[in-house]
């Protein structure tokens, strides 16, 4: 089995810490691709960004020279899903979608931590139009900036087990997802700092593809999917990769 995991920044760093923390989880046979697009932010904090990714991020995956079972879109709470899944025949799971459902198996409850204030909106939006909303106590920010998560691990866990460790005692939530790409692997540090499961959203992710090709199943193509009707569309594709 092959996925693509799609980083949703130009940051080649943090497609590698996405795609070796997807690859450590992935059952054995499973080969993991990350791609990182040509265009875009070299890190996405709101709305104009994720759009910029939402149409770099297709591109890339449209353009990618191989066969692949499934792909991952490595934003939380970013844009382009919808998108991806009107384009491609093979499963499409989305890192917010797929640790929001992992949590609610575990938890009646579940709280968010991602970086930047700005981001909550994003993901409240994202979660309330997946129908996920209804048991999410909460959405906090840990005040980190995307590409610090990189810069000072340590720092990151410390930011992140804070509002973990709020949102379980002010918020009454019961399990933790980690709300942002570049938390990928720090699942293990925060659910010892704070004793509650703690779900990341790039390893929910690779379960949840796997399960899905396994069983044989994929994007209903009747209606809301169906693949976007021949036309000529300008630009498209952006250009040559790098």
């Amino acid at each position: 089995m092959r996925i693509l995991i799609a980083n949703v920044n130009t940051t080649e760093a943090m497609t590698e810490t996405i795609r070796a923390q997807a690859a450590a989880v992935a059952s054995p046979g499973t080969e993991v691709i990350g791609l990182t697009p040509d265009i875009g932010p070299e890190s996405v904090e709101g709305n104009f960004e994720s759009y910029l990714a939402a149409v770099a991020v297709m591109d890339a995956v449209v353009r990618y020279d191989g066969a692949y079972d499934a792909v991952i879109q490595a934003g939380y709470g970013e844009h382009g899903r919808e998108g991806l899944q009107e384009l491609l025949d093979v499963p499409v799971v989305d890192i917010t979608e797929a640790a929001a459902q992992i949590a609610m198996l575990i938890g009646r409850s579940y709280s968010v931590v991602t970086t930047l204030d700005r981001a909550v909106p994003q993901i409240e939006d994202r979660l309330m139009l997946a129908g996920l909303s209804a048991r999410c106590a909460s959405v906090r920010a840990s005040g980190l900036a995307v590409l610090e998560l990189e810069e000072d691990p340590d720092r990151a866990v410390d930011a992140i087990v804070e509002q973990a460790v709020q949102a379980v005692t002010e918020d009454r939530a019961e399990v933790i997802c980690l709300g942002c790409g570049g938390m990928a692997g720090l699942d293990r540090k925060v659910a010892a700092a704070t004793g509650v499961p703690i779900v990341d959203g790039v390893a929910a992710a690779v379960q949840l593809a796997e399960s899905l090709v396994r069983l044989g199943l994929s994007t209903s193509k009747i209606r809301t999917y169906a693949a976007p009707r021949p036309k000529s569309v300008a630009g498209w594709p952006i250009g040559p990769r790098t």
